[in-house]
């Protein structure tokens, strides 16, 4: 059972730093994509940054320049630096990761971490 652990979140004044981490555990199967997403109150879940497996990486355009996603392979774990952080960043913020096994897709999805920026 793939399960993903996910810390770093917490309450941070605007214009201050955060990381986010979240660890896979529970596969020896290759990982795929991994990304982060949030949800705002009232609002859809969005992609916020991910990270392919050779290390390509895209971000929302409202995180650019503030955000910087990366991973370690080895330990099956992907990370979100956020800085210059807004309170418009205000969300629960997910793990997802893709996980390739006899060429099926499955994605995992963590179970959130609030990140709250207050002005």
């Amino acid at each position: 059972q793939v399960q993903l652990v996910e810390s770093g979140g917490g309450l941070v004044q605007a214009g201050g730093s955060l990381r986010l981490s979240c660890a896979a555990s529970g596969t020896t199967f290759s990982i795929n994509a991994m990304g982060w997403y949030r949800q705002a109150p009232g609002k859809q879940r969005e992609l916020v940054a991910a990270i392919s497996s050779g290390g390509s990486t895209n971000y929302a355009d409202s995180v650019k320049g503030r955000f910087t996603i990366s991973r370690d392979n080895a330990k099956k774990t992907v990370y979100l630096q956020m800085n210059s952080l807004k309170c418009e960043d205000t969300a629960v913020y997910y793990c997802n990761v893709g996980i390739g096994v006899f060429g099926l897709h499955y994605e995992y999805w963590g179970k959130g971490t609030q990140v709250t920026v207050s002005s």
